[in-house]
This record gives structure tokens, sequence and C-alpha cells, in this order.
């Protein structure tokens, strides 16, 4: 299939091919944080909520009960956060208009406890996806990934469970017919 002429980067939304079966990253949507061809990317799994709550992975944060994220399979042990808060949130990155990755996390987390920041503002991750220089490069060229953009508001307040159909459809054409595509075909 054709790809749509964008080229990984920061804010660059990753959507797993249907046939993709590796089970880390199927029927996933990853949204890319960092990318360097000779540095390796960084991105976050939008799609695969745990069945924990931010409040059982950050004591300090007991009473919270924001959904806590896969951002993927590598250090699950580490926190990630996108949210929209990159003005009053020191040191956060802006990885497209109006979404952030990062920052001062006590500003974060005074936030949550003060009620300010809200699930459709802001995601928490356990690890995330990474990739060694060349390798999504790799993969995209093996047809694995398509490559789209998305506004803050569509990744972050459409359902997880949407999430890859509805990504697929917004772009239209042959895409939207993907959004289709049956998780095994055998079974069509």
């Amino acid at each position: 299939m054709e790809q749509n002429n964008i080229s990984p980067g920061a804010g660059v939304v990753l959507i797993a091919h249907p046939w993709l079966s590796d089970p880390n990253f199927q029927r996933t949507v990853i949204f890319l944080c960092e990318h360097q061809d000779e540095g390796g990317s960084f991105g976050l799994v939008l799609t695969r909520p745990l069945d924990r709550r931010l409040g059982e992975f950050i004591e300090t944060l007991s009473t919270s009960k924001f959904l806590l994220y896969s951002g993927g399979p590598v250090q699950p042990e580490t926190l990630h956060f996108l949210h929209r808060h990159g003005r009053i949130v020191d040191s956060a990155i802006e990885v497209q208009e109006g979404l952030y990755w990062g920052g001062d996390f006590d500003l974060v987390q005074a936030l949550v406890l003060a009620g300010d920041a809200k699930e459709e503002t802001t995601r928490f991750f356990s690890g995330y996806s990474g990739w060694g220089p060349g390798q999504l490069l790799g993969e995209i060229e093996e047809g694995s990934w398509i490559l789209t953009r998305a506004p803050a508001e569509f990744i972050l307040q459409t359902s997880p469970e949407e999430l890859w159909r509805s990504l697929l459809k917004r772009m239209g054409g042959p895409f939207a017919l993907l959004a289709n595509f049956p998780t095994d075909p055998r079974n069509n």
C-alpha cells in the first residue's frame, strides 16, 4: 500500500498494519515523541490501557483514578506522560502543537492532585516503545507501520479501543478500507 509521504519524527503517529503479528504491537497506535535516524526512536502506545490506575503505580497519587497505559515493552517500571499542560509544566517538550511529553513531574502531580489534570488532557504510561538506529525506518519500509498525524484532541479523547480504526477511517481512501480488516482473516 502506498504511504502518505509522512516521515517519522516527533508528533507522528504510527498505526500498525492489520497484518503486523507481533503481539506487542498488533493493532496498536504509537505516538512518536522522538526520532533520530542515527539515534533511534522513542514512542508511547496509545491503545493499550492496563488494568491498573496511576495511584497503584505512584504512592503519592494513591487517590488518583487515572488509567495507566502500557507505553510499550521497554522498561515497564518507568513512568512517562503526554499532556496538554506545557505552558505550566516546566521542561515539557512540545512534540506537536498543544501536546507535550514529560516535564517536571512534581508539577504534573500537583495538577492531578488539584483535579486540574483530566484524562482527556493527560495520559500516563508504564514503559515505552523503542527502536535502535535505523530499526524503525526498516519496519516502515517493510510495511509494518502506516504514518499519519492527528491533533492532540483526537489522540487523547478517542477511546483506546477505537483509536486504531478511527485513525485509518480518518485517513480515507485505501487506509479506510484497512479499518475493517478482520483480526484473523481465516475467520472471515
